[in-house]
């Protein structure tokens, strides 16, 4: 949607009187009243008027290096709080600097209201100077977009933007505003409540359908919960927990699932789909009955469609009713907010011992744990991944990159917490790491925020490292410096004959550029080092980046080939070797 929704869907409530104001001061009074207190952007100059106006708000205003890092940082905030992030960014070059942040967002169901400048209403459409078509270019990758032509419009479209983009599946808002609607007036502050007769969200679950899906639990001989990151946005973690503890469900879940359910509980098969451990994955393939909750079954997850769960029966739970049978055949579908839904189901639910099933599980885990080499002499990836979590206690917030850093940091890190792990799962955005530790530190100030990185993720938004030296966050990074597109060469490795075909990169010396950005920088290049830079790094009180010289051609396993079912996982001979 890109234009103003039409007057049937307007709020019906009146609208509040007040003295003149300018736009530019309704923008800023709306997102005061929303209860914004944290903001992440760029100026330029069509938001000036607004960015004069912020200069004397209580409002935290974050100035990072890039657009795309603002928008990231954002996202994190979001992501590590659970309240809406907020990016502002001017029109043109500024507004499309935020499009691989607005999607990122998009596919993760991330709540975000993006706000960007735009040339006067008369300019529109004659291309002015800085003049973009914002909301034709972010239509593909928001959950809702406008551009604002009336000042009168302004606070009702803000207040609507913040609703819509946290309810229902949460998404990314963009509202576009014209400079000249930023300077005129007007006595409106908009509408008190938000009523939009076109957008109803489903919040709880049909009776009979959550009555249908606790009767298939209590009826399963081999069960499986399937856990997404929509039980996480749902705040739904404890209904989870509840749910299989009371019904003695296996549980597993996707990369953004991870933290919904504490690992280190025994019902727990950590990580299913590409890279997830073997067991989750047998388990899937020989339940009986697959429980899916704030799960959209991603292709990295599901593997080859036709041999995906091929024994299950499929409960879904979700609150978007156009995933639904999007991708795999559901036999009982339940619309609605995981938290309720959950809370209605472990009304219904029996225990059931299960045992032969748990005994099944059990010998899958003793096989084929997650493993890599201990007694090499080179730095190992997850051997560093082990000993940040060792020394944090698993109670650190991580952030990463993408690719093999990524699939090491949900492998040997072990979450116990919804809103620990902060990743970029649907969109795969490589420098995603760093500014979302940006973010997630001012959101959690309190917490220790470590972006486990890769050096070819961590050098596309580096230049963030400022933005965290500027206002004295304690972030870490943990660079998995190999010195290659991990994941690409070892796709190279495995299909490509090695042909390593530009996924080498000659790398600065990252420990240097650390501190001349500011920050803490060090080098570890030797195993027996690796303990006590951690230490250090961890006691550090300001920006820490350490680069961890690991082995070269260190592989993620298991891995499920494109195309190959869950149960066809290379590289379980090489684990199995490691015992």
């Amino acid at each position: 949607m890109t234009s103003q929704p039409s007057s049937s869907a307007r709020p019906t409530a009146s609208k509040g009187k007040s003295s003149l104001k300018t736009g530019a001061q309704i923008i800023v009074d709306t997102l005061i009243e929303l209860g914004v207190d944290t903001m992440f952007g760029y100026p330029g100059g069509v938001v000036l008027p607004l960015f004069d106006k912020l200069y004397d708000a209580p409002i935290n205003f974050i100035l990072p290096r890039h657009e795309q890092g603002a928008c990231h940082m954002a996202d994190a905030y979001a992501r590590a709080s659970g309240k809406v992030g907020v990016v502002l960014a001017t029109s043109g070059p500024g507004a499309c600097n935020l499009v691989t942040g607005l999607a990122t967002a998009n596919m993760d169901s991330i709540p975000l209201v993006a706000m960007t400048g735009q040339v006067r209403t008369e300019l529109i459409g004659n291309d002015a100077f800085q003049e973009a078509d914002t909301t034709g270019v972010t239509r593909p990758v928001t959950k809702y977009n406008c551009i604002v032509k009336d000042v009168k419009d302004l606070a009702r479209l803000i207040k609507e933007a913040f609703h819509i983009a946290s309810t229902g599946r949460p998404g990314p808002v963009l509202i576009d505003i014209p400079v000249d609607v930023q300077v005129n007036k007007t006595s409106t502050d908009g509408p008190d409540k938000i009523d939009l007769p076109g957008y109803r969200v489903r919040t709880k679950g049909h009776a009979r359908q959550i009555s249908m899906a606790a009767e298939a639990i209590n009826n399963s001989k081999q069960p499986v919960l399937y856990v997404g990151g929509g039980v996480i946005i749902a705040n739904a973690s404890e209904e989870l927990r509840a749910l299989a503890q009371k019904a003695n469900l296996p549980v597993t879940t996707t990369l953004l699932g991870l933290g919904s359910y504490d690992q280190s509980r025994p019902e727990s098969l950590d990580m299913l789909g590409m890279h997830g451990t073997a067991y989750a994955n047998f388990a899937v393939q020989e339940c009986d009955l697959l429980i899916a909750v704030g799960a959209r079954f991603d292709d990295r997850v599901t593997g080859k469609l036709d041999t995906f769960a091929p024994h299950a029966k499929i409960i879904h739970i979700d609150i978007d009713p156009s995933s639904i049978s999007k991708n795999v055949h559901v036999d009982i579908p339940v619309v609605g907010d995981a938290k309720h839904i959950l809370a209605e189901m472990v009304k219904e639910v029996k225990h059931q011992p299960r045992k032969r099933w748990f005994s099944k599980i059990a010998e899958w885990k003793k096989k084929f744990p997650l493993r890599y080499d201990k007694n090499s002499s080179e730095i190992k990836p997850q051997y560093v991944i082990d000993e940040v979590c060792r020394q944090t206690k698993g109670r650190a917030i991580i952030t990463t990159g993408v690719g093999q850093n990524q699939m090491w940091a949900a492998q040997f890190y072990h979450y116990s917490m919804p809103r620990q792990l902060i990743s970029s799962g649907g969109l795969g955005t490589m420098g995603f790491g760093l500014p979302a530790a940006i973010g997630a530190q001012i959101a959690k100030p309190d917490m220790t925020v470590i972006d486990i990185d890769g050096d070819h993720s961590f050098n596309m938004t580096l230049t963030e490292i400022p933005t965290a030296v500027e206002h004295n966050l304690p972030i870490k990074v943990c660079i998995m410096n190999n010195g290659y597109m991990g994941m690409v060469r070892q796709w190279q490795e495995l299909f490509y004959g090695r042909r390593y075909s530009k996924s080498y990169l000659s790398n600065p010396d990252y420990a240097t550029v650390a501190r001349a950005l500011g920050a803490v920088g060090e080098t570890c290049d030797k195993k027996a080092d690796v303990p006590k830079v951690i230490k250090a790094m961890l006691a550090e009180k300001r920006p820490c980046v350490v680069d961890f010289r690991i082995e070269r051609e260190e592989n993620v396993w298991p891995m499920v080939a494109a195309g190959k079912s869950l149960s066809e996982m290379d590289g379980l001979d090489i684990l199995e070797r490691l015992i």
